[in-house]
């Protein structure tokens, strides 16, 4: 599960509790950083990219027009297997693709969960037969396939997600940042079918680097992804 986050549901405190502390823990620190990006709280959007390679996930802010803001880049405590996409139940792999958050789990077993719609059209025409689920970003520093980001940063993450007003969140993963340098590293190192995927990816990379709007993805008649131009 990849992103983070095996969600479960049994949990000791009851959800509202958590919900409740962690937005008393952290909105006031998120309106005031909000507030220096210039953007008025709750932000209007919400954009997420995770880079595995490196270890990061970015959230980006914006409001009604103009380009996407970074609002910051926090470190994955955990996570596991490889870079490549995720194809079978069980393969521990972090899912590599563009996705949304499909659900808030507030009674995750850690702690607080961001669910994303892992498998989506793609991951069911190219993946194996089980392809798996239940792909998460959450707390704790323990991962299955997800994202793992500690109690103190799903905190922070949780609640903007929770607070921004457009939907659905929209969250794209990447094997490594899809540089020109990176590419040139991967191009040398990763198998001929892995690059063809990840040529899949790039478009999208590449546009949001250029213009700081979110890429519109979508999939061909052969089921791989095309950026929408």
């Amino acid at each position: 599960m990849a992103l983070a986050l095996l969600g479960a549901i049994g949990c000791s405190a009851p959800e509202a509790d958590r919900v409740a502390e962690a937005r008393k823990m952290k909105e006031a620190g998120l309106r005031r950083d909000v507030a220096r990006l210039g953007l008025n709280y709750p932000p209007r959007r919400i954009y997420l990219r995770a880079f595995k390679q490196e270890r990061e996930l970015e959230v980006w802010l914006g409001g009604t027009t103009g380009g996407m803001k970074l609002f910051r880049t926090y470190p994955v405590a955990a996570q596991s297997g490889k870079l490549g996409p995720k194809r079978r139940e069980g393969d521990r792999q972090v899912p590599e693709g563009f996705y949304f958050v499909n659900r808030f789990n507030p009674r995750s077993s850690y702690l607080l969960s961001l669910g994303l719609d892992y498998p989506n059209r793609r991951d069911r025409l190219r993946g194996e037969p089980k392809p798996g689920s239940d792909i998460f970003i959450h707390g704790d520093r323990k991962s299955i396939g997800c994202l793992a980001m500690t109690d103190d940063l799903i905190r922070e993450i949780y609640v903007l997600a929770l607070d921004s007003v457009a939907r659905p969140i929209p969250v794209h993963l990447f094997p490594a940042r899809l540089s020109d340098a990176n590419w040139r590293a991967l191009s040398q190192e990763a198998a001929p079918e892995l690059l063809r995927f990840w040529a899949t990816l790039r478009p999208a990379y590449l546009a949001f680097e250029r213009t700081r709007q979110v890429p519109r993805v979508r999939l061909s008649r052969q089921g791989e992804y095309e950026l929408i131009r």
